[in-house]
């Protein structure tokens, strides 16, 4: 597989209204997304309440995304678990079913210890789709991990055969020039937060993994094309309206929001589950009316 480059969304999980699985909705989402110029899918990962999924709805969900795919673009299927065990049997199906790439977080109920039993936990995950490069995805505010991620990719791309690269959903952005370069630049090393695209492209990264790309990946392709045209005073204004539309977001639980926002333009893909909480009627209401204002339906998605 290429290098992941430009915008690859991170993919959201549909619900009905009896909290199961409507797959029926993926197809029309991945139509979505290929219009708006996605390069990719990051699937079962935060944005897709991949921890909130039994194994089996995993499974299901990522076979929804790679069939409405069909090849189009790649689909990075995200395994991990607690169960290291548990995540291996993941990737294998990963694999099976025609996955571009697995993707993997730590385990974060039992906390890894050292860089060496983060290598060790990964490669067994990894070795579950040995067909399929592996990518590491870092993210310490949610896994409570403190491992030294330099060492890990270090010590991995010694003893991982397909450590391919790492989502690296931090705010460190010396941190991300330092994985970046490390090896000459052997990892395929992709940027998670995206209210700080700007600063991450200045900094050498060529791709950002993102939920918010899912609602306004024109905004961003502007952003990216600004940036590698050397305009930085329209990148800041254009980073500055991601920031905003962001802002809102983050007024109410985010991905609750963000599947509000879904259904404002069109794709019912429901709420989210315990211990996220859907919003209330009037939060909904409120969210609509703080998006108007940054003038979020005047061309964030269509532009």
């Amino acid at each position: 597989m290429k290098r992941l480059t430009g915008l690859i969304a991170a993919t959201y999980t549909p619900f009905g209204a009896d909290g199961r699985l409507r797959l029926d909705q993926t197809p029309q989402m991945v139509e979505h997304l290929v219009n708006t110029g996605v390069n990719g899918l990051y699937v079962c990962g935060s944005t897709g309440e991949g921890m909130s999924l039994t194994s089996e709805e995993r499974r299901l969900v990522a076979e929804s995304y790679v069939k409405a795919a069909d090849g189009r673009l790649p689909v990075i299927v995200q395994v991990g678990h607690n169960s290291v065990a548990e995540a291996k049997q993941l990737a294998a199906h990963a694999q099976a079913i025609g996955a571009d790439a697995v993707s993997a977080t730590c385990p974060s109920y039992f906390k890894v210890q050292s860089p060496q039993l983060l290598v060790d936990c990964m490669r067994e995950i990894a070795c579950g789709a040995p067909k399929l490069p592996f990518y590491y995805y870092h993210v310490p505010l949610l896994t409570g991990s403190l491992i030294d991620i330099q060492q890990f990719i270090q010590l991995g791309g010694e003893q991982i055969p397909n450590l391919f690269g790492l989502k690296y959903t931090d705010t460190k952005l010396n941190e991300l020039q330092q994985c970046l370069k490390l090896q000459n630049q052997r990892f395929d090393v992709v940027w998670g937060c995206d209210d700080m695209i700007l600063g991450a492209w200045a900094s050498g990264a060529t791709g950002a993994i993102g939920s918010t790309y899912n609602i306004a990946a024109p905004l961003y392709h502007q952003l990216i094309t600004a940036v590698e045209a050397g305009d930085w005073n329209d990148a800041r204004a254009l980073q500055n309206q991601a920031i905003e539309m962001i802002n809102v977001i983050g007024t109410f639980p985010f991905h609750s929001a963000m599947k509000a926002i879904l259904g404002m333009l069109g794709y019912d893909f429901g709420t989210c589950r315990l211990p996220q909480r859907a919003l209330s009627s009037n939060e909904t209401a409120h969210l609509r009316e703080l998006l108007e204002q940054v003038g979020f339906f005047e061309g964030f998605v269509t532009r």
